[in-house]
């Protein structure tokens, strides 16, 4: 949409989007009623339904959400891509309008539900609320997705090895691993609801990359192997490195290690679906020295 489509009056936008509803649901708050129930068309202002969109409520109606991450704010409801807001229909549809769905019209009033994006996961359609009320804002599945993740505690990993205090040698095979609880590995579950839709996200840790601070990096898709005294001088079987010079040069005679986690967060709920990721980090310094030889 150029600068030119922004200023044409919200009554014309509406008219086009009204013409172009395919049978798109809206929840609503008595009943539901869908764009193409209304038959016939008609000029100016009055479209499909032989009744006229009004742009003046658009203004009062909806209501303002907000969610960290800019999700959902402004008039009506929105993310950060989707802009939606509402616009009440006066005058009223006649009362044989399929679309009042047995509600009574002298009871109720109907709003049309339009988004910017008009796509599958912000249909268009009208909704029927009682008279003198307002829409409730839709609930975007997503939106509480991110609030469930938010009300989690996900941590970096907790490493177990390398340790800051541990002393390591060039050559050596270094076996590096993580404890593995709720908030440093996962799984971790929790729920959001609101506008009785409510959302379930479960957690994990997909990944682990480590950077070693010698250059290398090393990508490890599990918590690493715990080493024990009968593997000697073998190297680790899920995650593991081999220094190959002192950390004598760094700062502080170590090395600057991270661990870098990734979270795979799945969601459902409110008859959607997905996945988000979240990323987290823990440091380390790591002493390599070289094996002394007596004589």
């Amino acid at each position: 949409m150029d600068g030119h489509e922004v200023h044409r009056s919200r009554p014309v936008l509406l008219s086009r989007r009204l013409a172009l509803l395919t049978g798109a649901v809206i929840l609503a708050s008595t009943g539901v009623a869908r764009a193409g129930d209304g038959p016939g068309t008609s000029a100016g202002n009055c479209h499909v339904i032989m009744f006229c969109v009004g742009a003046s409520d658009g203004s009062k109606a909806g209501g303002s959400g907000g969610q960290a991450g800019g999700s959902q704010g402004g008039s009506g409801n929105s993310d950060s891509k989707t802009k939606c807001r509402y616009e009440k229909v006066d005058p009223k549809p006649p009362a044989d309008w399929p679309g009042w769905k047995g509600a009574d019209p002298k009871k109720n009033d109907v709003y049309f539900y339009g988004c910017a994006d008009g796509g599958q996961a912000n249909p268009d359609g009208f909704v029927i609320v009682p008279a003198g009320q307002q829409p409730v804002p839709q609930v975007d599945p997503r939106v509480l997705a991110q609030r469930a993740v938010d009300s989690m505690t996900l941590l970096g990993p907790d490493i177990v090895s390398p340790r800051a205090a541990g002393k390591y040698t060039v050559g050596v095979p270094m076996w590096m691993w993580v404890n593995q609880s709720a908030t440093t590995y996962g799984p971790n579950t929790a729920s959001a609801t609101a506008g009785g839709v409510t959302v379930t996200a479960t957690a994990k840790v997909s990944k682990i990359v480590w950077s070693m601070g010698d250059g290398a990096s090393v990508t490890c898709h599990g918590p690493g192997t715990p080493y024990t005294s009968s593997e000697d001088m073998a190297e680790s079987p899920t995650c593991g490195h081999v220094y190959a010079k002192t950390s004598a040069g760094a700062r502080n005679s170590k090395f600057p290690a991270t661990a870098t986690s990734t979270w795979t967060i799945n969601w459902q709920g409110g008859g959607q679906a997905g996945q988000l990721t979240e990323v987290r980090q823990t440091n380390v310094q790591v002493a390599v020295g070289e094996v002394q030889v007596v004589r």
